[in-house]
């Protein structure tokens, strides 16, 4: 091992190697683990990053029309027509969200979510009310994409429609057990179906318009019968609105490429905004074209019978090869669709982790590099969703895209209050910033009318969205948000008063006092905490050994440092833990102890441990020590010593 000497006689050892984990039911399930050091080659291109980025977006041309539909049926198949002026409104509203999400890449390289543009430009409420919004439209995407996607298998197969609600959280389940293997493989996992997606769309469209062209189109044979609950409402400038809110779900998922920057090869901005483009590209011809045909064939919205399926069979005369084909793509994409929440949801409680806002336990990344208990989170949630609403993709909807329009809204408010701080600052001058740094733009005027005119576009359909959707179920959200944002800052102030309470700042301490035993004191940190353990491990021995697992080579530097301040000259060991494990490494070094020790020799393992004035707030932190005694429980010769610190 390498020994390295302080000059004010602390020793601190790094032993040479690492503990390999072993091979589990889990190394089976979701791969090897990775290093740490794994991270950078674990990053995707373009085509790849189109796969796990876009889906969400992508898909919404499955059922953005039928949703327009749906409102506009309340006034009769003649309002029909007024579904493709509808959609041109929204592939205009996309352009503009989509120029404005591609200066907020650039602008932010790191990652340029509503979350973080908001909580650096606009405040920590604003940036928790985004966090918040974000966080429930990827639990609602994962429900209602899978959701969709089983429609499209039910209306092939109508013998399923009773199965629908286990299926789909069949489907959830599968997304999460892919998502946990890493992005990496996911992306690769999820690429095939995603361009066979694209092209049997494109050239299901394509065909469409060749026989529309052709005047061989015709209109749907058989379609589903029109559901109308009540008389016939007149045409009205709400009921326009209420169709343009419900179609604008498709615009959801065009913030995903922004969050999820750093998952990008190098240059990251660039790969990101390219892809940006092709997925707003791809989404606008697609969503035009699908309700164009649609409105020519005469499709009736239906939960029986998908639009797509109504317009595939009209298109190819049947249920035939490209029939199911197209239907078993739209399948796939839907349920594909949950994989750009499992991507973003994770990264995103992450953030809101390491700021205090949400359990620390979030900020951790499982053996495949990957924030595994975010992923399950989201998975457990959008499955309990589901089985509430009964996998309907109708009932779901009107929750949905609320949260969307509200992060938009202060995403593009915080961008263009950025270009303007930018423009007082001087040429040379730079100011750095947690997510980016802030320097003078030549072009802040125009940067700052893009963002802000996106801003008004996209306040002016959440609060349209708001009003029309609102007995629908969009209260549940406008409610939500608010206890959401309660609960952040409720585990935000209990991680601030831990902090101050386990401050050393103006901390004196107290002598040790001496006894005889062999002392491993486990440090994570070093605090008050720390320091109380400290002195009760001194009661016991002058024989301690301070021991710190190592999963970040800054926060190792930063403990150690701090113990040569505080530890008294108490020598310390690293151990360094490229796999990010805890329990094994110090298991492994307690064993080389143990295999030297002397007859009638006990060891001690002390760790301190804080109690917190509530009960529920051990939930919010890891129980190093209760794991540590039921794996020692019944080695003989060692002891499990933890050292409470009570926090009032």
């Amino acid at each position: 091992m390498a020994i390295i000497e302080k000059e004010n006689g602390v020793t601190v050892l790094h032993p040479l190697g690492s503990q390999t984990p072993p091979r589990t039911w889990r190394s089976w399930l979701i791969g090897r683990p990775l290093q740490t050091a794994d991270a950078p080659h674990q990053t995707i291109g373009k085509a790849i990053g189109l796969a796990v980025f876009a889906s969400d977006a992508l898909s919404s041309t499955a059922y953005a029309t039928q949703e327009i539909l749906f409102i506009l049926a309340v006034a009769g198949t003649a309002t029909f027509g007024y579904a493709f002026p509808i959609s041109i409104a929204i592939v205009v509203l996309m352009a503009i969200v989509t120029i404005s999400y591609e200066q907020t890449i650039h602008a932010y390289p790191n990652g340029g979510g509503a979350y973080i543009v908001s909580r650096d430009n606009l405040g920590e409420l604003p940036a928790q009310i985004a966090g918040a919004a974000l966080l429930t439209d990827y639990i609602l995407t994962v429900s209602v994409s899978v959701s969709s996607g089983v429609a499209q298998i039910t209306s092939a197969y109508p013998m399923l429609y009773d199965l629908r609600v286990a299926i789909a959280v069949v489907m959830v389940l599968f997304i999460m057990l892919i998502n946990l293997r890493g992005v990496k493989e996911s992306g690769i996992t999820f690429a095939i179906p995603t361009y066979f997606f694209l092209v049997m769309m494109f050239l299901t469209v394509g065909v469409g318009f060749f026989r529309y062209l052709t005047g061989s189109l015709g209109t749907v044979p058989n379609p589903p019968e029109l559901e109308l609950h009540g008389s016939l409402q007149p045409v009205t400038l709400f009921l326009l609105l209420h169709a343009f809110s419900s179609g604008t779900a498709a615009l959801t998922g065009i913030e995903a490429v922004s969050n999820g920057i750093p998952a990008f090869k190098e240059p990251r901005s660039h790969n990101a905004g390219v892809t940006l483009i092709w997925m707003a590209s791809i989404l606008g011809t697609l969503f035009l074209g699908i309700t164009f045909l649609t409105s020519q064939i005469g499709g009736i919205p239906s939960e029986t019978e998908t639009i797509i399926s109504q317009l595939s069979r009209t298109i190819y005369d049947g249920r035939g090869f490209f029939y199911l084909a197209i239907l078993s793509a739209t399948a796939v994409i839907l349920i594909m669709a949950a994989n750009t929440a499992f991507a973003d949801f994770p990264r995103l409680s992450a953030l809101m982790a390491a700021d205090g806002f949400l359990p620390r336990q979030f900020t951790y990344r499982g053996s495949r590099l990957v924030y595994s208990r975010g992923i399950i989170a989201l998975a457990i949630i959008a499955s309990l969703l589901i089985v509430i609403f009964q996998a309907s993709v109708n009932a779901l909807i009107p929750l949905y895209a609320i949260g969307v329009f509200l992060s938009f809204t202060l995403s593009q408010t915080g961008m263009a209050r950025r270009w303007r701080r930018s423009g007082h600052l001087a040429a040379d001058q730079t100011v750095s910033e947690h997510g980016s740094v802030l320097q003078h733009d030549a072009r802040w005027k125009l940067k700052m009318v893009i963002n802000g005119f996106g801003a008004v576009c996209t306040t002016i359909v959440m609060i349209v969205f708001a009003i029309t959707k609102f007995r629908d179920g969009a209260y549940v959200v406008i409610f939500l948000i608010p206890l959401l944002v309660f609960s952040f800052w409720s585990i935000h102030r209990h991680y601030r008063h831990l902090a101050q309470r386990l401050s050393l700042r103006n901390y004196s301490g107290a002598p040790p006092r001496h006894s005889r035993h062999r002392v491993i004191l486990l440090i994570g940190g070093v605090h008050q905490g720390t320091l109380a353990a400290l002195r009760y491990a001194g009661l016991l021995s002058d024989d301690i050994t301070a021991v710190h697992v190592s999963t970040n080579p800054d926060e190792a530097e930063r403990v150690r440092r701090e113990w040569e301040w505080w530890g008294n000259g108490i020598r310390m060991v690293i151990l360094d833990s490229p796999y990010r494990l805890l329990l094994e490494p110090l298991l492994a070094y307690i064993n080389e102890i143990d295999a030297r020790r002397q007859p009638n020799e006990i060891i001690t393992i002390v760790v301190p441990q804080f109690v917190p004035r509530h009960w529920w707030h051990n939930l919010l932190h890891t129980q190093t020590a209760f794991w540590l005694r039921m794996v020692l429980l019944f080695r003989p010769g060692i002891v499990i010593t933890d050292v409470p610190y009570q926090i009032e």
